[in-house]
């Protein structure tokens, strides 16, 4: 692969001279039909593999500056291509400039001929993009390509390489059991958090646990499919949506037919997916999924919200009987400037089962504060936590607490020993 300098020139002059065949009178969805349909099955086989050099350049130097996620593409981009280091966004001059088309040019060349289809219908697509580094390894990137303002936009995050080790997230044993199948054969298990959060990871880190620990069969249904593991003590399969399974609802039941011993939903972003999460739980199997909500509590009513009136009560009861754990999970700036996880753990005491069906979920907090020999903790607690051992400031501290009246007298109680 030559040089990321020495490709510059070349990639402008082949995208200014692609970009110039584009009629002026095409507008919007047009515009983008005729790069997609007419332009990109056209291109010449060198310009072909000086845009696909160029693509997986740009993807491999966003981890050498340990890049999360990378964008381009749309207005929003002014022309730059834009990198998440440790948390921050910023613009990366040494890449280049581009116009929107050309853009939009390098982002579709690198779409099948589906998915470009399926971006036009829907105006946004997800797919995964694999660099084959060598035969026997792959680097994968989680991909998210969208309209704006009538051009094509693009975000990928970079998949580990390398699963986290279980062990440092530093669980309490008794919810480590309820995480392993070898200990809890049942159940439904929450990781929870905003995007970028590592919810995928903390599930990457599970699911390994299990792996190397029990004889089972594990189904992960992913929108795309991340990390792929190998099996081991279990054998593991990947279903991705939208190739492999029509929808997360489909798949949870096909998985049904499938004999599984786990089952990993990657989001429960529907009624129809979070009824037919609870569903599976509910026939006795273990279920693992993600819910883009900040705390446990939130997490419980979240779903309970998400089905019609007429069910939520039957949905209260069903979920207090078969949730076994939540863990809410944050990524916050740490003192050395890279990002520290901080967790709040909830696990299903009587207590707070009684508090899920008698619709109190006000009083878990209070639970969760108190529940430190049942492995439980809050946000604030762990916060804390990591406040004390130097790895995160007080600022820092207060500003990702979920409860910040509590964040602050704990950080004052803090002040006082």
């Amino acid at each position: 692969m030559s040089g990321y300098t020495d490709n510059r020139t070349q990639i402008k002059k082949a995208l200014g001279v692609l970009s110039q065949k584009i009629p002026a009178e095409l507008k919007e969805v047009e515009r983008q039909g005729f790069i997609g349909n007419v332009l990109t099955p056209k291109l010449p086989d060198d310009y072909r593999s000086l845009l696909k050099e160029f693509f997986d350049e740009l993807l491999l130097k966003m981890r050498e500056h340990e890049a999360s996620d990378i964008d381009f593409g749309g207005q929003g981009s002014n022309k730059r291509i834009w990198l998440r280091v440790h948390g921050l966004k910023k613009p990366f001059e040494q890449f280049g400039v581009f116009t929107c088309d050309e853009f939009s040019i390098l982002i579709q060349s690198q779409l099948t001929e589906s998915q470009r289809r399926q971006l036009y219908e829907n105006r946004s697509i997800d797919f995964h993009y694999v660099i084959q580094s060598t035969a026997d390894n792959s680097i994968r990137y989680r991909a998210h390509a969208y309209f704006e303002l009538s051009d094509i936009a693009l975000n990928m995050r970079a998949i580990n390489t390398d699963i986290r080790q279980y062990q440092s997230y530093g669980f309490h044993n008794r919810v480590s059991k309820v995480f392993n199948l070898k200990h809890s054969k049942q159940g439904l298990i929450l990781v929870t958090g905003i995007t970028g959060s590592g919810k995928s990871t903390t599930l990457d880190a599970i699911v390994d646990l299990n792996n190397q620990s029990i004889d089972a069969h594990i189904i992960i249904l992913a929108s795309p499919v991340e990390f792929i593991h190998t099996s081991n003590r279990s054998i593991i399969r990947h279903r991705e949506v939208g190739s492999d399974t029509l929808s997360f609802r489909r798949g949870i039941v096909e998985s049904l037919r499938q004999d599984p011993d786990i089952i990993i939903i990657g989001e429960m972003r529907d009624p129809e997916t979070i009824i037919a999460a609870l569903e599976a739980a509910d026939s006795g199997h273990k279920v693992f999924s993600t819910l883009h909500t900040s705390s446990a509590t939130e997490s419980i009513d979240r779903i309970i919200a998400e089905v019609p009136v007429s069910d939520r009560e039957r949905v209260r009861h069903r979920l207090a009987d078969i949730l076994k754990c939540v863990v809410s999970q944050k990524l916050v700036p740490g003192v050395d400037g890279k990002l520290v996880l901080a967790k709040e753990v909830l696990a299903m005491l009587p207590s707070v089962k009684a508090a899920i069906k008698n619709n109190n979920t006000g009083e878990i907090y209070q639970m969760l504060s108190e529940g430190r020999e049942h492995g439980m903790m809050t946000m604030e607690q762990d916060l804390r936590r990591l406040c004390h051992s130097g790895k995160i400031s007080q600022e820092t501290a207060l500003n990702f607490a979920n409860n910040k009246r509590r964040m602050g007298q704990l950080l004052q109680s803090e002040m006082l020993f």
